[in-house]
């Protein structure tokens, strides 16, 4: 195999074969279609990449104070649910994994997000359970039996349930009046992330809902960065843990 031949496959991360050849063998820089498709892979891989770490920041916050406080196991089980409809709704339609891949990485820290804050308060056999019972979800969903009707339902209200989820750890933090153990850098990123899917969706799939669902999700994001400015130098109570 040539170093040319070689360097065009591993570009097809970034690059479509059309686009490689217009940059590469006949160096036109200027096709617009090309810029916006390389941009759309290449901010897809990059949110794929960074997915892998974006709630690790959360995770260690939770695992270093031994606490899930502030953090609402309704709206962190309600994001997940989203996210499994979600990522089995584009799964079985096969769409391109860099269009959604993030979404996997994201869920599997959400659920040990979930289970963190089942474990410091006590639960520790609830939060097995917890886990147990969202694998066989994903299972269920993404292995054919759910009937490909019934996902794309599913997948029209998930909006509610993005939306519903951050609404519900906005509501935590009101009444709390302070953000607990979420991580600035979390936040920050997610929001960074879900703005950046509104474009790559566009471009990778053209499907109205995951467009929409993004639009909603980095409108929902903006209000717990707020929360989080607002919020930033508020004192939490000492040994006070309103996790639901």
């Amino acid at each position: 195999m040539s170093a040319l031949e070689l360097l065009r496959q591993v570009s097809q991360l970034v690059f479509t074969p059309k686009c490689f050849d217009n940059y590469f063998i006949d160096f036109n820089l200027a096709d617009v279609e090309c810029f916006k498709s390389t941009l759309s892979k290449g901010l897809g891989l990059g949110l794929i990449l960074g997915s892998i770490l974006v709630k690790l920041p959360q995770i260690l916050k939770i695992v270093k104070n031994k606490s899930g406080q502030g953090i609402s196991l309704i709206g962190v089980s309600l994001e997940l649910v989203a996210i499994m409809i979600y990522m089995s709704y584009n799964y079985v339609n096969s769409f391109p994994f860099n269009s959604w891949g993030d979404t996997f990485f994201v869920g599997v820290q959400t659920l040990i997000i979930a289970a963190l804050v089942l474990s410091y308060s006590g639960k520790v056999v609830e939060g097995l359970v917890y886990v147990i019972v969202v694998l066989s979800g994903c299972y269920v969903l993404m292995s054919g039996i759910t009937p490909m009707n019934l996902l794309r339902t599913l997948t029209s209200v998930n909006i509610s349930l993005v939306v519903g989820s951050k609404l519900t750890q906005a509501y935590t933090n009101y009444m709390n009046g302070h953000t607990g153990q979420l991580s600035a850098v979390t936040l920050i990123l997610l929001l960074a992330g879900s703005v950046a899917r509104v474009f790559t969706s566009i471009q990778e799939t053209g499907d109205n809902i995951a467009i929409a669902t993004y639009v909603a999700s980095s409108t929902v994001n903006a209000l717990l960065v707020g929360q989080l400015i607002y919020y930033w130098n508020a004192v939490q109570p000492a040994n006070k843990s309103k996790s639901e």
